[in-house]
């Protein structure tokens, strides 16, 4: 079955490559090859790895998404689970969450640029800001999600507050935790980018997709763009092959 998913979707890019050479190449205005074949961006696409300024970029970029992904986690997931347990205090801070929620995180960009002077630290937190939407929905409904018969049987038998949470709750809600976090991966990158995009720095995808746009350079800009979604493809299929391993007893609950 993955097999089969696999190679339909091998053959629809392929196709779709195939398509846009052909556009290119022979539809309105191709002759003047403005606009970089699909071969012509995956030939540089291939070369990219072996360019230094890119390695650094692109690690300055990993280093920035992975520090706020981490560090988002590390506040979304403990909130989410207060707010879960404590519906006095969810019901008090719903409606903050409802009005921030909403709002593009791409947005608060230029706010970030001007109250955090620190580059790295603005760009850190941005991501930070991105990601821990996310994870806190996803932890709540988590928590919402927990059978309540099994909590109260662990009362009945003597457990408190604390002992209910470690046991019952934490477990049940980890999967919606775990698929929290990986939407939060995937956001969180869009915004490292653009965060490179808007404020510029020394180094970082965006900042390389912005030297090649000012050289004129449109095949470096697609292809640095497709190393960007291959990398958050890359993070995706990762996470869910982990979340199949560590949850398959989720999958098989929910399947039944």
């Amino acid at each position: 079955m993955n097999r089969a998913r696999l190679l339909r979707g091998v053959a629809g890019a392929a196709g779709f490559l195939a398509l846009g050479e052909l556009l290119v190449r022979f539809g309105p205005g191709g002759g003047d090859q403005s606009f970089p074949t699909p071969t012509t961006i995956l030939y540089e696409a291939v070369l990219l790895p072996a360019d230094g300024e890119f390695l650094q970029g692109a690690l300055t970029t990993l280093t920035n998404w992975a520090l706020g992904l981490l560090i988002a986690a590390a506040l979304a997931v403990p909130a989410g689970i207060l707010l879960g347990a404590l519906t006095p205090l969810e019901r008090t801070v719903r409606p903050l969450l409802e009005f921030l929620r909403p709002i593009p995180s791409v947005a608060i960009i230029p706010l970030a640029i001007l109250l955090i002077p620190v580059d790295g630290l603005m760009k850190v937190s941005v991501v930070v800001y991105a990601a821990a939407w996310p994870i806190i929905i996803n932890t709540l409904y988590g928590m919402h999600d927990v059978d309540p018969l099994a909590k109260d049987s662990l009362r009945t038998f003597g457990f408190g507050h604390l002992a209910v949470l470690r046991r019952v709750s934490l477990p049940s809600a980890a999967p919606f935790i775990a698929t929290g976090v990986r939407i939060a991966a995937g956001i969180a990158l869009i915004v490292a980018v653009s965060a490179e995009l808007f404020a510029g720095g020394l180094s970082g995808l965006g900042v390389f997709v912005v030297q090649a746009g000012s050289g004129n350079r449109v095949d470096l800009v697609m292809a640095a763009t497709l190393w960007a979604g291959g990398l958050g493809l890359i993070v995706n299929v990762g996470l869910q092959a982990a979340e199949r391993h560590l949850f398959r007893w989720h999958r098989e609950k929910v399947a039944s």
